[in-house]
């Protein structure tokens, strides 16, 4: 069953039975937004959205996967290759990061998902835009967050896990930011911490 995450919602990541959640997969999927008039048409571009992945230990940035860094030094996290196109929107995913759980070095509490618009599109000309946490085990969808779309921002700080006493949790951040790579996101990002 699916939780739909509103801004600043948490769900814990352990499963239904008491078991722990071992490979997660964050899914990025967007549409471009339809285009009115002839000329509006002519001149649209491709939306290239990023998904990236950044790990943090004690809100210190120790690594950071995405579409020029695709895995993790330690392995545990990998970004399944760049979509430059986009199209799913609520389809499937246009982008993917897995995160293998346990794999996730010790001293890493927190891992931030970001979305960016590299060519510098505004959200205004995205749609159908989301992020979904996936059972990468059985495929079984956990948690959904719409990615709202409009606006003149160009990067969303998205959705983070991160470790409590009881294990992992994830948050719905939510938030827009300005930005076309992860390094212009930081410091919406560390607020978020």
């Amino acid at each position: 069953m699916t939780v739909n995450l509103a801004k600043g919602q948490q769900i814990s990541l352990s499963k239904s039975d008491g078991g722990t959640l071992d490979v997660v997969r964050m899914g990025l999927g967007w549409q471009s937004a339809p285009r009115k008039g002839f000329l509006a048409r002519l001149t649209a571009r491709e939306i290239d959205l990023d998904a990236s992945a950044l790990l943090f230990a004690d809100r210190q940035l120790v690594d950071v996967v995405f579409f020029q860094n695709l895995t993790s030094g330690d392995g545990s996290v990998h970004h399944t290759g760049d979509n430059l196109v986009g199209g799913s929107g609520q389809g499937g995913d246009d982008e993917s990061i897995l995160v293998d759980l346990p794999r996730v070095p010790a001293h890493v509490d927190q891992i931030v998902f970001t979305v960016n618009s590299f060519t510098g599109q505004t959200f205004a000309e995205v749609q159908n835009a989301f992020c979904r946490l996936v059972d990468e085990t059985n495929g079984q969808e956990l948690a959904r967050h719409t990615l709202s779309g409009g606006g003149n921002h160009t990067a969303q700080i998205m959705a983070k896990v991160h470790r409590t006493a009881q294990g992992w949790q994830m948050a719905a951040i939510g938030v827009p930011a300005t930005g076309r790579t992860f390094q212009d996101l930081m410091p919406t990002i560390t607020a978020h911490l």
